[in-house]
Order: C-alpha cells, then structure tokens, then sequence
C-alpha cells in the first residue's frame, strides 16, 4: 500500500514543502528512510517505530520505505517524525484517512508525545498560502498564533497536537485540537527610558537623528561616559513594528531555534554580541545555516561594543549587509539568503587604555603608537559606511547628582517625532533617508552655492570619499526633516560634516 503526507523543511525562512511517500510491501520486515536524510532524519525510525507501537498501533512485519522528496534537498531535525508516522498507518491501513488537506509537523518521544520543532511560523504561513492547514506540536501553537487566517476561510491556519492518538482521533472527526488564541495588538512599552541618561545632550540629539533617518552610529569615549546606556536606549526611539514586520523578525527568531516572544512581537530587539563572537555566530553559519546576530538584529539595533576588540574578518563580514541588507551564506548543499536590516551602533574606547590622550587627569599611558595600532583595527571602507560618528566626553559630577536631567524628554515623545517623520519620509521617498539611492539624493535633494562650497572645501580638506559624500546628503536630509525644512541647507550640511569628523581625526585625538 501507498500513502503520501506532507510537511515543510526548515531550510531558511522560505520553508519548501517536503511530501513523505510511504510504501509497504511483503517481503523481510524493514523500514528504511531514504531523500538525503540526515543522522537525526535517520533514527526518526527508531522514535517513529516506539510511538506507534506505545500510541496503542501495530507495526505490521513487512517492507516499508519512507521517501522525503525532494530528494536533493537535506532533511534534518526531528520536524518529519509525525508525517513519517502517520504515513506508515496510513500505508499499513490502520488508520483511514485523507490527509491531504494538512501538513504536519512535530518530533515524536517514544511515548507518542509530540515535541515542539524550530522554524514553525515560516511553514505555518506557506501552509496559509498553500491552503493547508498546519498541524503543529501543541508547545509551538502560539508561535503559529501569529498567522491570522483569512477572513473568508473558516478553517483555522493551525491546530495543535499533544501526542499521536490525539492527532490520529482528530483526523478520523473523533475529538477537536486546540485552534490557537488570538493575540491583542497591544505595544509594550520598554522599561528603560533615553531620560534615564543624564549630560550627553548632543549624544541624544545623534541617537534622535539615527533613529529618524536610519543611520549608523559610531560613538567614541572614555569607560563610564555611558555609549552603553546611550545604544541601549536608541531602540526606544525606533516605532513600533509593523504586522509585516513583526512577522518577518519573528520567522527568523523561529528558524534560529529562539522562542518567540508573542506579546512583545511590536517591539524593536537590540542584539548585542560579545567582542570575541565569530564570523559564523555574527552572519550566519552553520551545516544548515541558521540565522546570526546580524539577522536577528532585523528591523532593530545591532550594537558592538567595544569595537576594536572584534576580530578583523568579523568587522569586515558587515560591510556588504550595511548596504545590501541581507546576507547570503552559501554551502555545498544549501544557498540561503536571510534579511538583515539593522541599525549599527558601535561603541569604542580612543586609546587601548580607554582614556583620551588629553585627558585631564593623566590616566592615558599610551604611546602614540600604540593609540594609533588600537584605531587603525577599524578598517577605512567600514568607517565609510557608519553615517554619524559622535566623541562621548565623561559626564561632570553635576549632571551625576540629579537622578534626570530638568526638561529632558523622555523616549515615548521622542519616538513620537520619529514615528511622524517615518511617514514623511516613506510618503515623500518610499524609504528613510539612509536608504536614498544616489539617483534619488539628486532628485530630492538640491544644494545652493554656498552648501556646495562648502562641501567642495571639506571633500578637499578631510579627504571625504564618494561613499561618505552621499551619506552627508543623507544625514544632511535627515536633519532638514527634523527642523521642518524641505530643502536641506548650509546649516544641516555643516552639522552633518561635524558627524564625519573620524574621517579625518580617528588616529589623532
């Protein structure tokens, strides 16, 4: 006998559909799993052959091959147990049912339990697409309560299983599963708050631009004048996500093995990865890549700290997804592109010992060597591409006595300002300003004698190269939009140039 059941791969956020052909025959007792499966693919016989067997099930002696088709394409993990089982009842005709309506997925214990599998919500909204419904291990049902089904269809996108003889009742319309519960879109506000920072008023005024336009920030200071605090807070500044959005960060969260966090799905992440993590941990890696730091930063802030500490090839691997916002890892058998729009913010020490060489009280013992061996690690072309680079001087004991700055605003009227200029910029341009292609920067942007003067003087000056020429523009735009003005000024590109100034300086503080 023949049966065929369905269910997806975790290979990315793109889920493609696995269909598990099953054949029994007469012949030497056997069950043999074949379509690159594979070691955890493989002993699903074992895990597969128990739960049938506890589940109150017979496994009949004959000949029973299990295909995972495609065949070139790698199956790993525990996600094809239930398909797998439920093909070989169906096969066995111990269970008569027409499945074809469902995909399936779920590890099995060898108590018939099912057992929740990573990258659920990327295949629970292909099953959508596809006109599936998802059945899914009960632990991952309100991960797949984020796909809302469509209004015309009664049917649920997802339904959530405990163990084997529960599934197999329900198909055979004996007992209902548990539909998953839908969420409020109700936003949590963060428990940190941009007020919380005392002094660095300029700081806040390039976390606030940062944030309108979507630009990089480098910040440059001794240990305890707060970048720390000042990057932890920038996220607050950021709107909410999107439906869209939310689901996007959600799917990567999944397919990395993360639980995903349903009440706070609106909120922007910050990812902040140690100083020692590597190239793979930091883009992706893995023999079934699985997302990294820099694509579970997306849509949020991905900050570095202490940035001269990371290795040259880890700094090196982010130029191309600043720009591209995605990355792409390859391996013999798998091409996997995840998206990775994130923000950078970066944070460095100007000496080795952590204090400026001017430093009032002395405490900076570096030769200028030594200074200049420490900053040279950030290499020019990844200089190029952060727009805003800030020096973060220490805080007075003034500014430390007072528990808030008198009149400093907080993060939820500032992101009130962002939220605002956001629509602006999508209405007016289709992107925020750090994404302006230098076609769009010519049309949308027109300079009069005296900013191009002065942008000629600096370019000569400070040796700008084209890369950092357009994003003065972009800054420069960005900063015309906070002070309400439609066209950018000698004014907005001076300040921006002021934000370019390690372009010239870094090496010599």
């Amino acid at each position: 006998m023949f049966a065929s059941v369905l269910t997806r791969a975790s290979l990315g956020i793109n889920a493609p559909q696995v269909t598990v052909e099953v054949h029994a025959s007469n012949g030497l007792p056997a069950l043999a799993i074949v379509g690159l499966p594979e070691a955890s693919v493989k002993e699903s016989k074992e895990r597969v052959r128990s739960a049938i067997l506890n589940s109150g099930f017979q496994l009949p002696p004959k000949r029973i091959t299990v295909n995972l088709a495609p065949a070139d394409l790698p199956k790993s993990g525990g996600r094809y147990d239930v398909a797998i089982a439920l093909g070989i009842l169906i096969a066995t005709e111990q269970l008569q049912v027409d499945a074809s309506g469902y995909e399936f997925f779920g590890e099995l214990g060898l108590n018939g339990e099912i057992r929740s599998v990573p990258g659920i919500l990327p295949a629970v909204l292909h099953c959508k697409e596809a006109g599936k419904t998802a059945v899914v291990p009960f632990a991952n049902l309100e991960e797949a309560s984020l796909v809302k089904p469509q209004i015309e269809l009664e049917a649920s996108v997802a339904v959530g299983a405990t163990t084997l003889l529960e599934l197999c009742g329900y198909l055979l319309g004996r007992n209902p599963l548990t539909a998953p519960e839908g969420h409020s879109d109700f936003v949590e506000d963060y428990t940190f708050d941009l007020a919380d920072v005392v002094g660095q008023t300029q700081a806040k005024r390039v976390l606030e631009l940062s944030a309108t336009g979507g630009h990089s920030v480098l910040m440059v200071g001794p240990p305890g004048s707060g970048k720390s605090m000042l990057a932890s807070r920038l996220v607050t500044l950021l709107p909410e996500l999107k439906q869209e959005q939310a689901i996007e960060l959600a799917s990567i969260q999944s397919v990395s093995g993360q639980e995903v966090d349903v009440r706070g799905r609106f909120q922007r992440k910050m990812i902040s990865p140690h100083h020692t993590a590597s190239s793979a941990s930091m883009v992706g890696g893995g023999t079934i890549p699985k997302p990294g730091a820099i694509s579970l930063a997306h849509h949020g802030v991905l900050f570095l700290d202490e940035l001269p500490e990371f290795s040259r090839g880890v700094l090196e691997a982010l130029r191309e997804p600043l720009e591209n916002h995605h990355v792409e890892i390859s391996r013999v058998n798998h091409h996997i592109r995840y998206p990775s729009k994130f923000l950078l913010v970066a944070a460095m020490n100007p000496t080795p010992s952590g204090y400026f060489p001017d430093d009032p009280y002395g405490r900076c013992k570096d030769t200028p060597e030594q200074i200049l061996r420490y900053q040279k690690k950030i290499s020019g072309p990844l200089l190029d591409r952060i727009d805003l680079h800030i020096e973060i001087p220490p805080v007075d004991i003034d500014s430390l006595q007072h528990k808030r700055d008198q009149g400093s605003e907080d993060s939820r009227t500032i992101r009130g300002r962002v939220t605002r200029l956001h629509a602006l910029q999508y209405e007016r341009q289709g992107c925020l300003n750090g994404d302006l292609t230098p076609v769009q920067i010519q049309q949308l942007i027109t300079i009069d004698d005296s900013g191009n003067r002065l942008l000629k003087n600096a370019v000569e000056r400070m040796g700008i190269s084209a890369r950092s020429y357009h994003r003065i523009l972009r800054v420069a735009r960005s900063l015309a939009d906070m002070a309400g003005s439609e066209q950018v000024e000698s004014v907005h590109l001076a300040e921006a140039l002021a934000y370019r100034s390690f372009d010239r300086n870094l090496g010599s503080f």
